[in-house]
C-alpha cells in the first residue's frame, strides 16, 4: 500500500537526513522549493514524481494534458504517483473510488473518468450512485461498489491529507520530485509544465 510505504519512507528519510546534514543535492535547474527535512532520492535510472491533486480542482483537470507531455519527454524514466486529496465541501469518495480502481490496475482510467464526469458532464462525483456508474463503465464489478459503500479506502483518503501537510503542500496541483523538490504552478499551465520538464531534465541529465 502506497501510503503505508510512504510512512516508512518518511521515517527513514528523516533519519538519513539527520545523519547526513552535510550532504548536498546536485545543482538542479528550474523553480522549486527544496524541503530540507526530506532526502533527495534518485537511483540514476528513474525519478519519482508525486502529484497531489483534487478531483474538484479545475487546474488539476487542465494539468492532466501536461502530464502526458511530461511523461512523453521521459519514456520509462518517471515513476508517477497519484495522490488524490480533498478539502472544504469536497468529498473523500472520489478519491476512494480512484484508490479502489488503482488496486485493479485502472487508476488512470478512473482519474480521467472522474474529471470528465465533473467538468464535462457536470455530474455530482460525491454521489455514490454516480461513482458506481463510472465503476460499471470501467468494468470494476460489484466488489467495487461494495468496498466503496463500506469505506474500505476512507483511511487512505484521509492519510493523503496528512501526507500533503507533511510536504507543506497548500494547494493543488503540486508535485514532489525526487523526494524533496516541491513544485507548484506558475502563472500558466504551460509554465508549470515547462518548469517541471526543466527540473526533470536537470536530474536525468538528458
Amino acid at each position: 500500500m502506497f501510503f503505508k510505504k510512504f510512512l516508512i519512507m518518511l521515517i527513514s528519510s528523516i533519519l538519513l537526513t539527520l545523519s547526513a546534514n552535510a550532504e548536498e543535492n546536485p545543482p538542479i535547474k528550474g523553480i522549486y522549493t527544496q524541503l530540507p527535512e526530506f532526502k533527495f532520492i534518485f537511483d540514476g535510472e528513474k525519478v519519482e514524481v508525486i502529484e497531489f491533486f483534487s478531483f474538484y480542482c479545475g487546474h488539476c483537470y487542465e494539468f492532466e494534458k501536461s502530464i502526458l507531455i511530461i511523461k512523453g519527454n521521459f519514456p520509462k524514466k518517471i515513476q508517477w504517483k497519484n495522490v488524490p486529496v480533498y478539502w472544504g465541501k469536497g468529498s473523500s469518495k472520489p478519491g476512494e473510488a480512484y484508490l479502489l480502481a488503482e488496486d485493479e490496475g485502472k487508476g488512470e482510467q478512473m482519474k480521467r473518468a472522474l474529471f470528465e464526469a465533473l467538468f464535462i458532464e457536470k455530474r455530482d462525483i460525491s454521489d455514490i450512485s454516480v461513482l458506481e456508474s463510472i465503476g460499471a463503465k470501467l468494468e470494476l464489478g460489484f466488489d467495487f461498489s461494495r468496498r466503496l459503500r463500506a469505506g474500505d479506502k476512507e483511511k487512505e483518503a484521509n492519510a493523503a491529507l496528512i501526507m500533503m501537510k507533511t510536504y507543506s503542500v497548500e494547494g493543488t496541483p503540486a508535485l514532489i520530485i525526487a523526494g524533496n523538490l516541491k513544485v507548484v504552478p506558475g502563472q500558466t499551465h504551460d509554465a508549470f509544465r515547462d518548469n517541471t520538464i526543466t527540473i526533470l531534465n536537470s536530474i536525468l541529465k538528458k
